[in-house]
């Protein structure tokens, strides 16, 4: 499993954030709020320090991910889209690039799995089918639609494969347990029909 698998799904935090802005926070389902200055300000030099590097070497993946994730701390999230369109333009056939621009689609949404997301990780599943982002991501985009079960199905098969210690576990199970929730109160049961409901990009898999 790639190094930088435990970053990127942390980074989901800055995507959907529900617990507040963090560069290590967790995902969820809102918004994340504008960092303060100081992340604004350590956004800044991650961005030159990572700009530096590209300069050397434009096939360095994690600096690549590193520019991203400094403009979405910074409230750049347009940037960080861009920055993915150059990476994985470059890199296509990259699943963490491929991950990160996602994550920074979603963060540029206001933390709604849109669309252009859905692709994004449908395309890091297709080059990893064992990735756990498009799953982490796909529940998210099914629970948004108001469709818990769906959530739920996603989830749990993500977190069969998930390892106790891992740094989305803790976040899996709090999101499992939301969508638990929802379904018991009966949230979806009333939904559209599931060809109509099905986030864009997919159904669950």
């Amino acid at each position: 499993m790639s190094r930088l698998l435990p970053a990127l799904l942390v980074l989901a935090a800055t995507a959907a954030g529900v617990t507040g802005y963090a560069l290590e926070g967790r995902p969820g389902l809102a918004a994340a709020p504008a960092p303060p200055p100081t992340a604004a300000e350590g956004a800044a030099d991650a961005r030159e320090r990572a700009r530096a590097t590209l300069l050397a070497d434009p096939t360095d993946v994690e600096a690549w991910i590193r520019l991203s994730n400094a403009f979405i701390a910074a409230g750049e999230t347009g940037k960080a889209v861009e920055a993915m369109e150059v990476a994985t333009a470059a890199l296509p056939q990259d699943v963490n690039l491929r991950v990160q621009q996602g994550v920074a689609l979603v963060a540029h949404a206001e933390g709604e799995v849109v669309p252009a997301a859905r692709l994004a990780f449908d395309r890091a599943s297709q080059l990893d089918p064992t990735h756990p982002a498009p799953r982490y991501f796909l529940g998210l985009a099914w629970l948004q639609a108001g469709r818990p079960k769906e959530a739920l199905a996603v989830w749990r098969e993500l977190a069969a494969m998930t390892p106790p210690d891992a740094p989305w576990a803790e976040e899996l199970t709090r999101m499992i347990g939301a969508a638990e929730t929802m379904a018991f109160l009966g949230v979806g049961e009333r939904a559209m029909p599931p060809e109509a409901a099905a986030p864009a990009g997919g159904g669950a898999r």
